[in-house]
């Protein structure tokens, strides 16, 4: 497996995190999220545009990780919560992790995890929280062996589709 090269992402690197999210969010959920909505919700989250606007808010963290060559296959970007009725003081969001398949296993999901681990302890956070789609088995199964608990639903919007979410957190001291 080719290695990868963890590093914080600046400005410039918003089509690669563009390129990302929509591969690997259209390679996740196209099983069960309508076509139509899916494109539309990629083509707005997911767009350049929006990642310039995430690497211009210093409020936000994204960790992106590339090939030796420099190709991207993977990212997490940190913010403040979303979550005002499960959220608590000193709470920070791993909003979005994704690693290309080819890239899953190895360890480097593990790796990726932990780059946004540091982060959290970078920004101080007491508690990460996370949302990930109840159908997501894998995901779950992931989160759960690095700490995180399930605390509570939430309902994730693809355009104007509703999906439920499963909100999770870990405590940032243990």
């Amino acid at each position: 497996m080719t290695p990868i090269h963890w590093r914080a992402a600046k400005p410039g690197d918003e089509d690669a995190l563009s390129l990302l999210g929509q591969a690997t969010f259209l390679a996740t959920f196209a099983f069960d999220h309508p076509g139509p909505a899916l494109i539309r919700f990629l083509k707005d989250l997911h767009s350049p545009e929006f990642y310039a606007a995430k690497l211009a808010d210093p409020q936000i963290d994204i960790v992106i990780g590339e090939t030796p060559l420099g190709a991207p296959v993977g990212y997490a970007l940190l913010c403040p919560p979303e979550h005002p009725d499960f959220q608590r003081e000193g709470d920070w969001e791993l909003k979005r992790i994704y690693l290309l398949g080819p890239w899953q296993g190895g360890g480097n999901g593990a790796a990726l995890m932990q780059q946004a681990l540091d982060v959290a302890h970078k920004r101080q956070a007491r508690r990460l929280l996370l949302a990930v789609y109840e159908n997501n088995d894998r995901a779950v199964a992931f989160y759960k062996k690095h700490g995180f608990s399930k605390i509570g639903d939430t309902i994730f919007m693809v355009d104007d589709i509703e999906f439920s979410d499963m909100l999770f957190a870990r405590d940032m001291n243990s």
